[in-house]
């Protein structure tokens, strides 16, 4: 099965997990994907990952250990904002902050991908993959 956007795919796992309060989820493993996911450990809303084999499969998986706090989830929304019919660049002057700072967007840099917060250090802009907080 050929997956069209798979950053969308990993995001659309995390968030169905979570309202499920599942403490793992699966996802196919690519180095975009793993951009994202570090990023989501870097900032807090993930405890971790590793790399498991699939029994069906054989292929390997990403396994993300999902992260709450009080019974809730610490990721309380997270929206794709650029799609594959719709390609959202962003100077980082321009790029908006998320819920006044509590929240990050995950960039896909021409030095990978980012937080805003690391992006900003750098002074570099790009794609804006998706907004969380």
């Amino acid at each position: 099965m050929s997956i069209v956007d798979p950053i969308s795919d990993l995001i659309t796992r995390i968030r169905n997990a979570q309202m499920a309060f599942k403490k793992t989820v699966c996802s196919p493993i690519s180095k975009m994907r793993e951009g994202v996911i570090k990023v989501l450990l870097d900032e807090g809303y993930i405890r971790g990952y590793n790399v498991v084999k699939c029994k069906k499969t054989g292929r390997d998986l990403f396994n993300i250990e999902l992260k709450y706090y009080d019974d809730k989830p610490v990721i309380y929304e997270i929206k794709m904002v650029s799609k594959p019919g719709r390609k959202v660049y962003s100077p980082i002057k321009d790029l908006a902050f998320v819920k006044n700072g509590l929240g990050i967007n995950i960039l896909s840099t021409n030095k990978g991908i980012m937080s805003d917060v690391e992006a900003r250090k750098m002074s570099l802009g790009g794609e804006v993959l998706c907004t969380l907080f």
